[in-house]
């Protein structure tokens, strides 16, 4: 395990710490609006109530230090961080087969969630995911789906991309229907998606 790359993290346990009131599982295809929607989200609740938690943080940080890359530029949803996707996608898939909860124990670290009653995890892309919060955080964990018509998400610069489209991190939760909700986010105006994502939480 890459534990060097980062602050040791496979000792942390959370079962018997600080616990959040509720954790939202976000996923969906790129371009299909997960940021756009979990950083209005983080604003319309408040950053002293919440924290976005980016699971893919920690393999950008690493990225970004190793190669003398804007970690910024690679955490934000611009075209940079498409230049480097799919050799980090790799490179994360290999940790993740050793461990496959190292980068959520390492997110939680990285953005220092354990301050925070709702945490908006902004991009579960697998199912070990969604099982590494289930197993430590039960029944507070909500998942949500957000979905967008491929020519809408053509409208906002996704193209076709072999390799990284058709690879796990973009369609390993394609066969899932338990969803606690999925939406459908082909328009501009997401007040709609919000007050649904908000009943959530009361």
């Amino acid at each position: 395990m890459a534990t060097d790359q980062f602050t040791d993290v496979s000792e942390i346990s959370h079962k018997n710490s600080f616990r959040p009131q509720i954790i939202l599982l976000f996923s969906g295809k790129r371009k299909s609006g997960k940021d756009y929607i979990t950083n209005i989200l983080h604003e319309r609740i408040g950053s002293d109530k919440s924290v976005i938690i980016r699971l893919s943080g920690p393999i950008k940080f690493h990225w970004a230090k190793t190669r003398g890359l804007n970690v910024d530029e690679l955490l934000g949803d611009g075209k940079y961080k498409e230049n480097y996707r799919l050799e980090m996608a790799k490179w994360g898939e290999n940790i993740r087969n050793k461990d496959y909860g190292y980068f959520c124990r390492a997110a939680l670290e990285m953005y220092n969630a354990f301050s925070k009653f709702i945490w908006i995890v902004s991009d579960a892309r697998r199912k070990t995911d969604i099982q590494w919060f289930a197993e430590n955080f039960g029944d507070i964990c909500k998942t949500i789906r957000i979905e967008s018509d491929d020519l809408v998400r053509n409208k906002r610069g996704w193209v076709f991309s072999p390799g990284i489209d058709d690879s796990e991190t973009e369609c390993n939760l394609d066969d899932i229907n338990t969803w606690d909700l999925k939406v459908n986010n082909n328009s501009e105006n997401i007040n709609c998606i919000l007050e649904q994502i908000l009943k959530l939480i009361t």
